[in-house]
């Protein structure tokens, strides 16, 4: 059972770094760097909180220079941040940024783990973090990854002395490794794991310290050092034509969503990691030192180095086939090991050595991108010997339905066989992201299969098992089933090959408001994950909500086509929150999930299943103007959420605003971090000012204060400094300190309950100082803190007004929080109603 656990768990850790990619097609160079990682026996277990957190120059470092088996432990899949490339947040923001991740891996030459920690949004204070994350669960996640990788040496981001100093996840997550270092190898603690995987004692524990952690560089020079290690990151890899920091750049720019693209960099370049727990090194110049990483480290295992040393001390760049005999030899030799957990991680690195050798191509395309539960697919299969040896294949096994395909067909060399296999998927389950089939809570998602907690990916649906001989000697080469195509504007491209519904359903908004109470027409669009779907789709709706008509038939006769049902949604007349939710019956089974599709250029297309639902509100809202223009900034969907509520908005392209152009806008919005992202603001604010100045509304959502694209001092027409001041409890209490001001009283009147029902924050990047001319509306503050009051200031500017606000709008509009739509109509609203005469400011 353990043996087949420990291959489940390498494969999904090899695979998943190169499932739906091109396959790799390796150079010499590459194959012989392989080479000398599989005569390395040690590994590095790298944690901290969320995806961009890990130090990609130390991960780089170990995996290529030291040659070290790396992972990065991140504890949550970063669903809390934003989003700087597209609309996604939350469940699919987490989809993206883990793949990102992924990518990043694939750069630097690291493996990547998980917990089951949600990521809720900022942490002040780790004692907030463990309030709302379950520490036990994330604990046993992070011991579990610990007795799964068996890492000789841990290092942690951040440091565990320092709580309410950085994010409270941050220092969670060194909290959490320092215990589990001495708790993965307690076999009285978490014992229901121990049957899959032995107890654990890694070697030795560090923090990845800096001058950071210290608050400047001269304080750093004279710390004391003598319980430090330093290494050169800058080192230099000639087979790669790269320097280490290079690489580790090039892997930091793929958290693209994060805004993490970044100039490389060159030379040298210390790092530090302090001691904290285990056994000290002897020589501080090697964080292996004292730990065997020869093939010595395990029983039968000199022999097999003795072999595999003399291949990388004489290995052939012209011709690395001429290895293929004594890598052979060496792989049957790994099979008889007795340690189960070396022997799965080096059969799998020599496997992908001997393939690559042999220039061996195996491929298994499916004529499809997807499919049902239970159903049998047509793959394509491509099979390439491009050397000279002598290779058989043998058979063909399917992992989804055991079954087995003799072929006995010898590859000559460079002579392509095109074969074909006939697969049926054995299976109910889908092959979405995992974490999210079930509903999790705030801090934490749920996982009932153990096996699965941890793999950055659900396992692929489909493989297909090459059984081969090469050189007279039977080897297994295993490979996911892709869908490969192309496209005359793109050329060759490689995507996941699914196993998904046989129909989804899906509404156009996730959150649907009625202003008033006339009745709104809802389109429900149906796809058809199968050709000849017949049914009928009804809408659960709540008892003072009516929808009509009761049910309609649907009838879809291709997969992958889609009908839109329209049904009429009458809502109560007064205020009232709900769930529709489309339920699409075939066959007497009924579907309650939506399809969302994710593609971006940088990962994998993603295909993720949530339930089928949108939230509406009834609302007794008013408001003033109708015609809004919109810059776009980080990605926000805050403009359809204005036409919810009737507005006309446009969304301004910032190379057309001159002086003219704004004028014809009751009020402009600006979105979040606009002034961070579009970089022609800067050429455009002088115009943005001046439209307020003649008489418009002007409403600037958050921005951060680093890398703002306009000069400090022309960001607002007064004086307005950006902080890092923040409340992160959506619950944390509001008061108005500005009565009388219209933004809490035209056209709705602002009262304690439309605080009630945010989601992850209040607000985010408040100023912390302003000129007299700005008048403070909100005060609010997180536990333990002094009252903020930047979260919304308006200004009279000439005969317009200027508003800034870090409230988290783009949160709380999209989710539907009432209070949060009254208040954006009342900033919209400014001066199209009563005038406030300054006596009344002033209070």
């Amino acid at each position: 059972m353990r043996k087949l656990l420990l291959f489940i768990f390498v494969t999904c850790a090899i695979v998943s770094t190169s499932s739906a990619q091109k396959p790799d097609k390796l150079s010499s160079n590459q194959i012989y760097e392989k080479v000398q990682k599989l005569n390395f026996l040690g590994s590095a277990l790298y944690i901290a909180a969320h995806p961009d957190d890990e130090n990609t120059r130390l991960i780089a470092y170990l995996s290529n220079q030291v040659k070290a088996r790396t992972a990065y432990l991140s504890l949550t899949r970063g669903d809390g941040g934003q989003n700087l490339i597209g609309p996604e947040i939350r469940e699919q923001l987490g989809v993206i940024r883990t793949q990102e991740l992924l990518a990043a891996r694939r750069v630097d030459g690291g493996q990547q783990l998980f917990t089951r920690a949600n990521d809720f949004g900022y942490s002040k204070h780790p004692d907030e973090t463990l309030d709302i994350w379950n520490k036990d669960e994330v604990l046993s996640d992070v011991v579990w990854a610990i007795r799964k990788f068996k890492p000789d040496v841990i290092i942690n981001r951040f440091d565990h002395r320092t709580p309410g100093r950085t994010h409270g996840h941050h220092t969670t997550s060194a909290m959490l490794s320092m215990e589990a270092f001495d708790l993965a190898g307690d076999k009285t603690k978490y014992t229901s794991q121990l049957s899959d995987y032995e107890a654990w004692q890694p070697t030795r524990l560090f923090f990845n310290t800096s001058w950071w952690f210290y608050g400047s560089r001269e304080k750093f020079e004279k710390a004391d050092k003598s319980k430090m290690l330093n290494f050169d990151i800058g080192v230099y890899y000639p087979l790669k034509g790269l320097s280490n920091n290079e690489l580790a750049s090039m892997a930091s720019s793929q958290h693209l969503c994060q805004g993490f693209g970044r100039l490389t960099s060159r030379g040298t370049q210390q790092e530090y990691v302090e001691f904290l727990k285990g056994d000290f090194p002897k020589d501080k110049s090697n964080i292996f030192s004292g730990i065997d990483t020869s093939w010595n480290r395990v029983k039968g295992g000199k022999a097999i180095g003795n072999i595999l040393v003399a291949i990388e001390k004489d290995f052939d760049f012209v011709n690395p086939a001429s290895h293929l005999p004594q890598l052979m030899k060496a792989y049957g030799m790994i099979q008889n090991l007795e340690d189960e957990h070396w022997k799965t991680i080096k059969l799998a690195e020599i496997e992908n050595i001997i393939q690559a050798c042999a220039g061996l191509y195996l491929e298994a395309s499916a004529t499809a991108s997807s499919a049902t539960p239970r159903a049998t697919i047509a793959v394509n299969i491509e099979a390439l010997n491009r050397s000279t040896s002598s290779i058989k294949l043998v058979s063909m096994t399917s992992t989804s339905d055991q079954k087995t395909a003799a072929q006995n067909l010898d590859l000559s060399a460079n002579k392509r066989e095109n074969l074909s296999l006939d697969i049926n998927l054995a299976t109910d389950e889908f092959s979405a992201p995992y974490w999210l089939f079930e509903k999790g809570t705030l801090g934490m998602y749920n996982v009932a299969d153990q096996q699965l907690r941890g793999l950055p990916e659900t396992p692929r649906p489909a493989m297909v098992k090459f059984n081969l001989q090469i050189e007279g000697k039977p080897i297994t080469i295993t490979k996911p089933v892709v869908y490969r195509y192309s496209k005359p504007d793109k050329g060759e491209l490689y995507q996941p090959f699914e196993i998904l519904p046989e129909v989804t359903a899906n509404f156009k908004d996730k959150v649907i408001i009625f202003s008033d109470d006339k009745t709104k027409e809802i389109p429900v669009t149906v796809k058809a994950g199968k050709d000849n779907i017949d049914g009928y789709v009804s809408i659960k709706h709540p008892y003072s909500w009516k929808v009509y008509p009761a049910k309609q038939k649907v009838n879809i006769q291709q997969k992958g086509d889609e009908v839109t049902l329209m049904f009429t949604v009458v809502p109560p007349s007064t205020q009232s929150e709900g769930v529709l939710t489309p339920e699409v019956f075939i066959d007497d089974k009924k579907y309650t999930q939506a399809l969302n599709e994710i593609e971006y250029d940088h990962i994998p297309k993603q295909s993720v299943l949530l339930p089928a639902e949108t939230k509406v509100v009834r609302l007794n809202i008013q408001k003033g103007g109708q015609y809004i223009g919109y810059i776009q900034g980080a990605g926000d969907a805050i403009p359809e959420s204005l036409r919810q509520i009737g507005y006309d908005v446009e969304v301004i392209n910032p190379a057309t605003i001159n002086a003219e152009s704004l004028q014809r806008y009751d009020a402009v919005v600006v979105g979040i971090r606009a002034y961070n992202t579009v970089d022609e603001l800067k050429f455009k604010q002088k115009y943005i000012l001046e439209y307020v100045k003649n008489g418009g509304n002007v409403i600037v959502q958050y921005n951060t204060n680093r890398r703002i694209k306009v000069e400090r001092d022309e960001l607002a027409p007064y004086s307005l400094q950006l902080s890092r001041d923040r409340v992160t409890d959506e619950n944390a209490k509001v008061e108005v300190i500005a009565k009388n001001h219209s933004l809490v009283n035209f056209p709705n009147k602002i009262e304690a309950k439309d605080f009630e029902g945010w989601v992850q924050e209040r607000g985010l990047y408040f100023p912390n100082s302003w000129a007299s001319e700005f008048t403070p509306i909100l005060s609010m503050h997180d536990k333990g803190e002094t009252a903020k009051k930047g979260s919304l200031l308006v200004a009279k500017y000439g005969k317009g007004n200027y508003i800034y606000t870090g409230l988290s709008f783009f949160r709380e509009l999209p989710a539907g929080v009432p209070g949060a739509y009254k208040l954006f109509t009342n900033m919209i609203s400014i001066g199209k109603g009563q005038i406030v005469s300054k006596k009344q400011l002033k209070n």
